[in-house]
C-alpha cells in the first residue's frame, strides 16, 4: 500500500477533495437537493459523486466536463439481488461515459455463512460487467456486520474475483454498532488485500482528524456523507 509523498495535513482543499466519493444515497433526497448536492461535489472537485442509478440522467449534466464523475451505486444497501439483477444494473449504469466506477454491495449473509465459492463466482460476473466498459468495480463488505475473520475472507473473496476496490461500509446498516471506517478497520483490509486491491472507507468519517490519519495510512478513497464533507475539507 503507497503513502502519500506528503502528510494530508499539507495538501491542498483540491487535493484533499480528490480522496472523497460524495455520497448523495438517501433515498429521501429530493431531485433539486440531488442537484444541490451533486453541484457542490463538483465545485469542491470530488472525485466523484454516489448516487443511486435512477438519478444518472439526472445528475449527468452537472458533472459533463468537470474533473467530477459519477459513481453510481448498485444493487443496495443489501447486496442480495441475484447475479442476473446485479449485472444487469451494473451494466445500465457503466455504459454511461460520465461513470467512472461502480459500487456493489457484497451478499455479506452469504460471507457469515461461508458460501465462498458463490460469493467469488457473483463478483466475478459483476466484475466482467463493470470492465466491459472499462469502470473499476468497487464492492461493500459491510464489516460492521462482520467480525475480522469474516472481513478477511470478503477480502479474499474479491481479490479472487478480480476486484477493484474493497470498500468498509454503506452507511445503511441497522441492528449493529456503527463503526463504519475505522483506522483498525482499515488497517486489517490494508494488511490483507495489500497491492492486489485499492481500499475505500466509507461510514462515520466524519471528522478532519479522523479523514487525515486515513490518508496518511494509505486509503485510495472515502466516501463522505454531505454533511461532513465542509467538515472534513475544513471549510466551516
Amino acid at each position: 500500500m503507497k503513502k502519500p509523498e506528503k502528510k494530508a495535513a499539507d495538501m491542498t482543499v483540491k487535493e484533499l477533495a480528490s480522496y472523497i466519493d460524495y455520497s448523495v444515497l438517501k433515498p429521501e433526497f429530493t431531485e433539486e437537493e440531488i442537484i444541490d448536492l451533486t453541484k457542490d461535489g463538483v465545485k469542491l472537485g470530488c472525485a466523484t459523486i454516489c448516487i443511486n442509478p435512477g438519478y444518472m440522467e439526472l445528475c449527468e449534466p452537472y458533472v459533463k466536463g468537470s474533473e467530477t464523475m459519477l459513481c453510481p451505486v448498485t444493487d443496495f444497501p443489501f447486496g442480495t439481488s441475484s447475479t442476473e439483477s446485479r449485472v444487469q444494473q451494473i451494466e445500465t449504469v457503466a455504459k454511461y461515459d460520465t461513470v467512472k466506477e461502480v459500487d456493489i454491495v457484497i451478499n455479506y449473509g452469504k460471507l457469515r455463512s461461508g458460501k465462498v465459492e458463490e460469493i467469488v463466482e457473483d463478483l466475478k460476473a459483476c466484475v466482467a460487467a463493470a470492465h466491459k466498459y472499462g469502470r473499476e468495480l468497487k464492492v461493500i463488505l459491510e464489516t460492521d456486520a462482520l467480525n475480522i475473520d469474516q472481513v478477511k475472507l470478503g477480502c479474499k473473496c474479491c481479490m479472487d474475483a478480480g476486484v477493484d476496490f474493497v470498500k468498509t461500509s454503506t452507511g445503511f446498516l441497522t441492528g449493529y454498532e456503527s463503526h463504519g471506517a475505522t483506522p483498525e478497520i482499515i488497517q486489517v483490509i490494508m494488511d490483507e488485500v495489500g497491492d492486489t486491491c485499492k481500499i475505500k472507507g466509507s461510514g462515520c468519517i466524519r471528522t478532519r482528524e479522523h479523514f487525515l490519519k486515513l490518508i496518511d495510512m494509505g486509503i485510495d478513497r472515502m466516501g463522505i456523507g454531505y454533511r461532513s464533507v465542509p467538515v472534513v475539507l475544513d471549510l466551516k
